[in-house]
């Protein structure tokens, strides 16, 4: 019979050797080849293994939130105008996936509703708060029992909103200077904090670590490789936002940070 200290000393040195759990987080979706903000892109990142897809949402001049990371529609539809003054009907009439090819032609930007359905028992959703109120973003999140599976990037205002109303839901405000973190930690406790480029500092991982907070941080352009996602790692990352899922799912199930 093992001696009980000598047991637990196992366990102890078998948890150390276990590599943490880094999430992978698909920015807009799978959207290198299929539309972005769109469900192909949502369902594409679902399949590579990825453990959230951002979404930016958005609210239509008739109060409907939809999908889209921009504030006008040029860039990713066949149509023109800002998606604040355009009726939801207007917008979904338009066609958000041709411009990634003919075989996406006649793809619709989707609805939060949506997504959150789509996601539902298959994938966290990381949410990009574009314009939309706390309400409405709680009303849609907990109607789809998705409360437990979503972080919301949202500003200190909204976020406090937002934990007002549901205390439940996990703000994930961006972390910016020394100065902005320790008054996000002490108004907000949030256990998520984002992190840009431009933020990923030692002096504000710490502040985020010390206060319990997860860090996720983005990943795009030349940092998003192997070289980059590691360094991330390395340096406190619970999560990597990527513009390459597929890629970054195989790289961390490769190295142990995720489970095959």
């Amino acid at each position: 019979m093992v001696p009980l200290m000598f047991g637990v000393s196992l366990l102890v040195v078998a948890a150390q050797a276990q590599p943490r759990r880094v999430v992978a987080i698909a920015h807009r979706g799978e959207h290198l080849i299929h539309p972005e903000n769109t469900i192909p892109a949502f369902e594409e990142a679902i399949r590579l293994g990825a453990d959230f897809i951002e979404v930016d949402v958005r609210t239509t001049a008739d109060g409907k939130l939809v999908l889209s990371h921009d504030g006008k529609v040029d860039r990713r539809t066949n149509g023109k105008g800002e998606v604040s003054k355009m009726t939801f009907d207007e917008i979904r009439a338009l066609d958000a996936g041709i411009k990634s090819g003919p075989k996406f032609a006649g793809t619709m930007v989707p609805t939060f509703d949506e997504a959150l359905e789509l996601a539902r028992g298959k994938i966290g959703i990381y949410v990009d708060v574009k314009q939309a109120s706390a309400k409405d973003l709680v009303t849609h999140i907990d109607g789809h029992a998705m409360t437990d599976h979503v972080v919301i990037y949202a500003g200190l205002s909204l976020s406090k909103e937002i934990q007002e109303l549901n205390p439940k839901l996990k703000v994930m405000p961006e972390s910016d200077s020394v100065e902005h973190v320790k008054k996000l930690i002490d108004g907000l406790h949030p256990k998520v904090i984002a992190f840009s480029a431009h933020d990923w500092k030692p002096e504000i991982i710490k502040l985020a670590k010390d206060a319990q907070a997860e860090v996720y941080v983005d990943r795009m352009g030349s940092t998003d490789a192997p070289a980059g996602w590691q360094s991330a790692i390395d340096e406190g990352a619970d999560g990597i936002q990527t513009d390459r899922p597929g890629e970054l799912v195989r790289y961390l199930r490769e190295k142990g940070y995720k489970k095959p």
